[in-house]
């Protein structure tokens, strides 16, 4: 082990012995016979842990415990305490010592708790890496896309994740509903508290009820012993249902109760479970239609859509399809070890001329695969599924180079949405998140004056 340790005694002796001892046993060790002299030591250079006695002239442990906390939080402290003082050193843990060691030193004990301590902090700092890369992953900036559309989506994601209220994310399959599920709990108060994703389509309708709200042993044959439903294990935190609109008439209607009262009853029981959970929905279905229909309940979709998300088709944001390449090919380089630097020209062409039925998660597998097969450090048509370069319809004035394709997407985005604002040039401008002088700018650049 490397883990730095401050000895601090005003007995030579003992520094000497316990600095011999951890040293034997791979501990980078330093000493000092009084609190200020420690203090001094760690002002610097750090200490992953202080063992410093409790009784010394001068400085005493529990206020060197006490500036060491203001000035070294994340070193740890270990108190050496006679027997007379065993109150002192329970005051000792009160202020924040990790440990206490009774003398006479024993220095099999003291290795074993150094150990211990050593083992205990670096599984939180292991937990403290997880759930950063957790947060970084599924923070709102990673996902990718700079159309006007995904930054509506952004700024709904930003609003919504302070809030406590029911969300409902619609969009085809593909277009990534669970990442901005993610992405909003990971954002919200609720971020240390659990996020559990269920997929609604996966479960069987016998079997629906008790995995969303439990069951007790004996309930039903099989029940051989009692299981928290996803709503008790979702506890204090988000429940995402996905792919909502597969949840049975019958169920809804528990579902509906679940969500207005905060209350679930596992199969079998007779008493309710009171739950706190904010719960984030996702369809591909037209989920109004199916209330029309009568195979959604109008009062439990009201309930789930206090606020609405819908995510943009692929079609709908080609421009970012560069964006989402570049993403995938640094994705799966680290992946798959691979050092590919990109397409080339006739590769994009393809790819943003493609219609893709499968969204981001068909776009991502392709890029997967190309990665797999690229015989060099560019990506080549080649590479691509044979069907979708023949399905890939070009255009007949298709420019060659990726910035005179950019340029054209840009002119024909544009032109749709001065249609769709029948000419408004300021509201078109707010929908391309663009300055009014830089659209008049491009107008007369694409000669769309018309």
């Amino acid at each position: 082990m490397s883990a730095r340790i401050l000895i601090v005694d005003d007995e030579k002796t003992i520094r000497d012995t316990l600095s011999t001892v951890l040293e034997e046993e791979g501990f980078q060790t330093d000493v000092a016979e009084s609190g200020e002299v420690a203090l001094q030591k760690i002002q610097e250079r750090d200490f992953d842990l202080v063992i410093t006695d409790l009784r010394m002239p001068g400085m005493g442990g529990l206020e060197l415990l006490e500036k060491i906390k203001l000035m070294a939080p994340q070193t740890s402290v270990m108190i050496i305490t006679a027997y007379g003082s065993l109150e002192s050193a329970i005051q000792a843990l009160r202020l924040g010592a990790y440990d206490y060691i009774v003398k006479p030193l024993d220095f099999d004990d003291v290795l074993l708790r150094i150990k211990r301590l050593m083992e205990h902090r670096e599984l939180v700092q292991e937990n403290k890496i997880l759930r950063e890369a957790v947060e970084e992953k599924y923070s709102f900036s990673n996902i990718i896309g700079e159309s006007p559309a995904m930054k509506r989506v952004y700024r709904m994601i930003q609003k919504v994740s302070r809030t406590k209220g029911n969300v409902l994310i619609t969009g085809k399959s593909g277009t990534g509903k669970e990442l901005v599920a993610r992405a909003i709990h990971f954002n919200s108060p609720r971020k240390n508290k659990p996020f559990v994703a269920i997929n609604c389509g996966a479960i069987v309708d016998t079997l629906m009820e008790s995995e969303l709200f439990g069951h007790k042993k004996g309930a039903f044959t099989g029940a051989t012993q009692d299981k928290d439903g996803y709503f008790k294990v979702a506890d204090g935190g988000t429940l995402f249902l996905d792919e909502v609109g597969e949840i049975p008439l019958h169920l809804q209607v528990k579902l509906l109760r679940a969500i207005e009262t905060g209350e679930i009853t596992p199969v079998g029981a007779t008493e309710p479970i009171h739950v706190d959970v904010r719960i984030i929905a996702a369809t591909n279905r037209d989920l109004a239609r199916e209330v029309e229909k009568g195979t959604f309940r109008e009062d439990l979709y009201y309930r789930l859509n206090v606020i609405e998300i819908k995510l943009p088709s692929l079609s709908e944001r080609k421009e970012d399809i560069p964006l989402l390449v570049h993403h995938f090919i640094e994705k799966y380089n680290r992946e798959l070890n691979r050092h590919i630097r990109g397409v080339d020209n006739e590769t994009m062409k393809i790819l943003m001329n493609y219609e893709w039925k499968g969204e981001i998660r068909e776009l991502e597998n392709v890029i997967e695969r190309a990665l797999i097969l690229a015989e060099g450090d560019i990506i080549t048509p080649q590479d691509l599924p044979a069907n979708l370069v023949r399905d890939a319809q070009y255009l007949e004035d298709t420019p060659t180079t990726l910035k005179q394709a950019m340029a054209q997407f840009e002119k024909e985005h544009i032109r749709k949405i001065l249609r769709e604002t029948g000419g408004d040039k300021e509201k078109a401008a707010q929908l391309l998140g663009i300055g009014l002088s830089s659209l008049y700018r491009k107008i007369d650049e694409y000669g769309l004056k018309e």
